[in-house]
């Protein structure tokens, strides 16, 4: 397997995630969404994904791109350990809260949107980074209401072990952090985040921890 990825996507952590705690092993190929204006635009990596985006994952003769399709994939076609709970409901909880951050929060503060911000709206820095923390607080502040407020919220954010959500939760808490978000006011979020680092396949995903980190 390979996996097209940038260090600091959220998106590409998440699978990079997923791929750990499964145990496969993959190679990882950089694109680097800054670096000569974005190599994720360049037509040889848009025959790969025309949507210019990581991570995209090639497994023999298929290429797939989207994070979460991936995770799916991944659980589907390499069950253990699962990703997602064995009942209807769970599953869906579990979808629901990763949805949250990769359909609610993520689209709003990733790079592209950013970029657009800052060079085609000529919004300053400052308030670039007050429209990243606005959506951060907004988007936390409903994921730790539903978490903190269900029974089902475990260790992790469904019960005692890693699942989806938790692939999508740690990946938006690292970027929180890095544009020095006030994470106070979630503390059920801080606390599974604290626990998915005491995993071995998180720490092994981690941002700092890949090839292309710089």
């Amino acid at each position: 397997m390979q996996l097209y990825s940038y260090f600091r996507s959220s998106a590409a952590y998440r699978v990079r995630i997923a791929l750990s705690l499964k145990g496969l092993s993959y190679e990882t190929v950089p694109v680097h969404l800054v670096k000569g204006g974005g190599q994720q635009l360049e037509p040889a990596y848009r025959q790969v994904n025309p949507n210019a985006l990581v991570p995209t994952l090639v497994d023999g003769d298929l290429t797939l791109g989207q994070s979460l399709a991936i995770i799916e994939y991944l659980d589907e076609t390499h069950p253990q350990p699962a990703l997602l709970p064995a009942d209807a409901a769970g599953r869906a909880r579990v979808r629901a809260l990763a949805l949250t951050v990769a359909c609610d929060i993520h689209p709003l503060n990733n790079l592209r949107v950013l970029k657009y911000l800052k060079h085609d709206l000529k919004v300053d820095e400052d308030a670039k980074n007050g429209w990243y923390r606005h959506w951060i607080d907004v988007g936390l502040g409903g994921l730790e209401q539903m978490l903190a407020g269900s029974p089902q919220t475990g260790r992790f954010c469904h019960g005692d072990t890693p699942t989806l959500a938790d692939l999508c939760l740690v990946p938006q808490v690292f970027n929180a952090r890095r544009f020095d978000c006030d994470l106070s006011a979630f503390p059920t979020l801080v606390r599974i985040d604290a626990a998915c680092q005491e995993l071995q396949a998180f720490q092994d995903a981690a941002p700092e921890r890949q090839p292309d980190a710089q």
